[in-house]
């Protein structure tokens, strides 16, 4: 297997529209990086760069410490498996994966091994006979990553693979894909829209915006340590609250201050941090397990309560999304189901100030972050 490595790609088309721009990537040996991110963000643009199907602009690619630019698709040494699965409906499941090893001209027993040993792998020894017609859509997407897996190749490269089925298949092929990756030992680069495919399935993550990688890190440092506005608001669901106000001091405390009364005190680590920005305009950032309803005895800390309505409860069996309102904002909580709360109460909420970030309003930056939470 070997790492793949991206130095200043840029994809400009025709017209001058630039998908992705400058990109610096290393992916691994033997990882399973996800490339994540709303449509048009680059991400499939830059995989199918990778995988030679879309000509470099400027810039370099590697795999295994080899140039491929001008190198054939074929001759990577890469299998990619598209989320439209691309079977050959006339032909079985066997023929199939054995079609890509027949054209390179492999002995007919080694093919034999090689489908009968992935087939083992994926639990599909009993459909080498069917036709694809024949197959539920979770079979068929098996058979797509043995067709890629029998190759051996140096890199998978999966293009959004699971968009195509139901939510129960999708859960169930997630962790398919997981324990395959880590027994094959092969690095993987996985594009999705999905961030909760990237949330569970990426050693790392990418999230990209417009062609730029916006932040690249672990999936919880990217989630508890959100670069800026953009990666804050698309990497958890529910999304990220925020609220926008003002930094202000009171007594010797800096604060939080929404316009319709909401004030919040900042959290001991952001107080010095936060005095050079008093009276600039921020955003406020919290996710929604960061704000809870007080129940009744229930003490909060200083300067983190405020009052809402509520406006719809979810109730999804170990928890409860809940929407409410103040005088200017629309917030998500998410609390516990045994909590007794119905629609149009008027509740008192604490937020976790520990959990809180804030955003600068111009570049959407997370002035929250220290030297530690800084990407990897």
């Amino acid at each position: 297997m070997a790492e793949v490595v991206l130095e200043g790609v840029t994809k400009v088309y025709p017209g001058g529209v630039a998908a992705v721009k400058n990109l610096d990537l290393e992916i691994r040996d033997r990882e399973l990086l996800v490339l994540v991110g709303p449509s048009g963000c680059g991400k499939s643009t830059t995989l199918r760069m990778i995988a030679g199907l879309e000509e470099v602009t400027e810039g370099n690619i590697s795999i295994g410490g080899r140039k491929v630019n001008d190198v054939p698709p074929r001759d990577r040494d890469i299998a990619m498996v598209f989320q439209n699965y691309a079977l050959y409906p006339h032909m079985t499941v066997y023929k199939n994966m054995a079609f890509g090893l027949m054209l390179r001209g492999f002995p007919k027993a080694e093919i034999k091994q090689r489908v009968t040993e992935t087939a083992r792998v994926l639990g599909i020894e009993a459909l080498l006979d069917r036709k694809p017609k024949a197959l539920s859509g979770g079979q068929r997407q098996r058979v797509a990553v043995g067709r890629a897996i029998v190759r051996k190749p140096e890199a998978f490269l999966l293009d959004e693979p699971l968009s195509n089925l139901d939510a129960k298949l999708r859960t169930e092929m997630r962790a398919e894909l997981q324990k395959l990756h880590r027994r094959l030992e092969t690095t993987m680069i996985y594009v999705t829209h999905d961030q909760i495919e990237a949330m569970t399935l990426g050693d790392r993550i990418v999230v990209m915006e417009d062609g730029v990688v916006q932040q690249l890190d672990t999936p919880l440092a990217v989630y508890d340590h959100p670069a800026n506005r953009f990666v804050a608001g698309f990497i958890g669901t529910p999304p990220m609250n925020f609220i926008d106000g003002t930094l202000a001091v009171k007594g010797d405390k800096v604060f939080f201050r929404e316009e319709a009364g909401i004030e919040l005190a900042l959290p001991g680590r952001l107080q010095q941090r936060m005095r050079e920005f008093v009276d600039k305009a921020v955003t406020l950032g919290v996710r929604p397990e960061g704000v809870q309803n007080l129940t009744p005895g229930t003490k909060a800390p200083e300067g983190s309560t405020f009052e809402a309505t509520v406006n719809v409860v979810e109730p999804l069996g170990n928890e409860m999304i809940v929407y409410i309102s103040t005088a200017k904002n629309d917030l998500i909580c998410k609390v516990g189901s045994d909590r007794d709360i119905e629609v149009g109460q008027e509740l008192e909420f604490a937020v976790d100030l520990e959990k809180v970030h804030i955003f600068d309003v111009a570049s959407g930056k997370n002035m929250s972050l220290n030297g530690s939470a800084a990407s990897s």
